[in-house]
Order: structure tokens, then sequence, then C-alpha cells
């Protein structure tokens, strides 16, 4: 028995439709290749195309995608990475996973992502990447990090994974970077449910990814309809992504400008009748940037007004959530490396303020009014 939901209002509802259970139900009446199928290259194909670099790969997760990544570019110990600590923790852990070093920088104003006036005080002899990642939907100022990356020779990796779909200076967001991730987990505005990917120009990484998630190996055929025996050329990992799963990403991508319209127009909705409320800040992008809204995120004035917003649409049973805490200031983090608070003052301070509330394709009228009108009432009769 499927258990009804507390939330009136769920922070996200998936999209999906009758293409989505067609694909994947006849990837599973054809009896084989649920692992290694012909869907795996057709959706990396889709990928590439959609965003506009040569090269795309299928992984497990965005986490696998950017801990590959970091393999194949041959990031080792000691080497430094500059990173946010405004952002999902993968981020940083997956410096982390090939013994590298986390090096966190600030955020700025406008797209909450790595401010590029702060990024020259990390800069050092053993720094080897920039790592930006886009927020909620919305591109880092990533032409401003590529300047950056060209003038240090550092390599620039686009922690885009929750970015599919949006551009800046009409240029895909994945396009600019030397290579770039993608998640497809369950809130994604493209969702697979779980799975991720990297997008690159550059055929040596695309090649030594491909090793890498598939256990070093190198196959003529699909491993499964290959009558002899497999070369394994190194080490590598089971990070594949299934035909299943890239089914249903083939039909999602489909219809991904259909879903970010949706989006938008929903988001927009939300804007014009919260602009009323000087106290919220509300998610508007620059100029130029193209937002995709996976978070519709707004700030308040400081974190006890966050807080007790939080709690009041949690009464009337709004899910709604912070995304994010630092990460510099989570157990792990302060115990290995001994950052404490203060140590990113501007990132603390927008990560007290930030609270994302609900916004979904189909968000019916009456979720949306009910959501504006109980903002509202907190505003005028709990302040």
């Amino acid at each position: 028995m499927t258990q009804k939901s507390t939330w009136k209002i769920p922070l996200y509802k998936i999209y999906s439709d009758d293409e989505d259970i067609s694909i994947v139900s006849n990837v599973i009446k054809r009896g084989s290749n649920w692992a290694i199928g012909p869907e795996i290259a057709e959706f990396e194909n889709a990928i590439k195309d959609y965003v506009g670099v040569d090269y795309c790969l299928t992984l497990n997760s965005g986490t696998s995608a950017l801990h590959a990544l970091f393999l194949s570019y041959g990031i080792k110990k000691n080497d430094e990475i500059v990173v946010p600590s405004f952002s999902f923790i993968s981020t940083a852990n997956a410096v982390i996973f090939v013994d590298a070093k986390p090096i966190f920088a600030e955020i700025e104003d406008e797209t909450y992502g790595l401010d590029p006036k702060d990024i020259s005080n990390k800069i050092t002899q053993s720094t080897k990447a920039i790592v930006p990642m886009d927020y909620g939907g919305m591109s880092c100022k990533i032409p401003d990090l590529k300047k950056i990356c060209h003038e240090k020779n550092l390599l620039l990796i686009e922690d885009a994974a929750e970015g599919l779909g949006s551009s800046v200076n009409n240029q895909k967001t994945g396009s600019l970077s030397d290579s770039a991730i993608f998640s497809f987990c369950g809130n994604k505005v493209l969702t697979t449910g779980e799975g991720g990917a990297i997008v690159t120009n550059s055929k040596e990484i695309f090649e030594k990814v491909k090793l890498i998630r598939s256990h070093g190996r190198i196959d003529k055929k699909a491993y499964f309809e290959n009558e002899s025996s497999s070369t394994y050329q190194g080490i590598g990992y089971n990070w594949r992504m299934s035909s299943i799963t890239a089914a249903l990403g083939i039909s999602q991508l489909q219809k991904l400008d259909k879903i970010i319209k949706m989006r938008r127009e929903n988001a927009n909705y939300i804007t014009k009748r919260l602009e009323k409320h000087l106290e919220i800040r509300l998610p508007i992008p620059p100029d130029t940037f193209e937002h995709i809204y996976q978070f519709y995120t707004i700030r308040l004035k400081n974190s006890h007004v966050r807080n007790d917003l939080h709690n009041f649409l949690t009464k009337k049973q709004i899910f709604s959530k912070v995304y994010f805490d630092p990460i510099h200031l989570s157990a792990f983090y302060k115990t290995k490396f001994g950052f404490k608070e203060g140590d990113l003052p501007i990132t603390e301070t927008i990560a007290s303020q930030v609270l994302t509330i609900p916004v979904y394709p189909n968000m019916t009228l009456e979720e949306k009014n009910y959501l504006i009108n109980s903002i509202s009432e907190f505003f005028e009769t709990k302040l």
C-alpha cells in the first residue's frame, strides 16, 4: 500500500508521462541488455548534442562522474582543488577521494557560485583545478572563472549537477569548461532516479573515463555479447549506467525544454506575487543567465527569520529545506581540517539566510496560491 504524503505541497514532484513508461517497458520486455544496451550510447549522444560538446559518458551518479574526472585528469595527493563550501557535500568529498586537498573559496552574491574575486587569494603552486558548482539550476560566473583558469594554467572542472538546460551568454551550461558533470538523481530537472554524466571536448579524458567507469576494461563488443575474454588495461570501478536508466533519460531529455518552460512559468508566477514582500530576496537571474529553477531559493534577512518561516511553512504542510549548509562547518571537515565558523563569512551568511521552497513543472494553481498566501500570512501576521 502506498503511503500518502503528509505534505500539502512537497518540495518537488517528478514530471513523467506515458513515453517514460513505454520506453522503459520496451527495454524490460526484450529480455536482454538491461545493463549494457544500445540506449547508453543513444542517451550519451543526445546529451552531447544538447549541450554542444564532442563527448559524453553516462555513469551511475554525479558523484562517480566527478570522481572519475579527477582520476582521469591525474589529480593526486597534495594537489589543491578550489571548491565552494556552499554546495552538496560530494563536490568536496570527490577531492578527498583522490587524496587531494579541498580549498574552499567564497561565493558571490548573485548566482551563489564561486566568487572570481576571491579565487586569486586561494591559488598556490599546488593548485591544479577550480571546481565551481552551478547552484539550483543557474550557471555560476563561468566565463570569469574560465579566464582565471586560462591565465593561471588551471583546469576548470564544472560541477553542473543541478544545471543541465541552463545557459549563460546563450551557451549551455557544461560547454565552457574543460569538463563538466551532470546529475540525474531524484530531484533534478531531468531525472532518472539516480545517474550522472560527464561532458567534455577532450577525447583523451573521454577515453580515460570510459575505462574508469567499467573496471578498466577494453572490449570491442559489449561485455555480455563478447564471446572472447576481456582485456583489462587498468584499475576501474563499476560506475556504469544501466540501459533501463538510460532509456528513461532519453525520454526525459526529449521533453526537457518543455519541463524547463513549465518550471519557469511557475517560478515567474511565484516571483510576481512575492515581489511585494521587500523582506524576501527572490531568485532573479542576472542578464544573459537562463535559470531552469531546479531550486526556487529565497533569502531572508537573517537566520532567525529564515528558521521561523521554515517552521511556519512546515506547520502549513509545505515542504521547505535549507540548500545548503556550509561543507566546511560539517563535522567531518571541522575535525579533519580544523575549519571553524568565520573562515568563510560571506558563505556562512548566505547559507544562514537561504530557504528553498517548492516549485515543479505540474504545480497546480491551487498549490502555487496556497504557497504564496502562506508566505504572505507569515510576513503579515508573524513579524
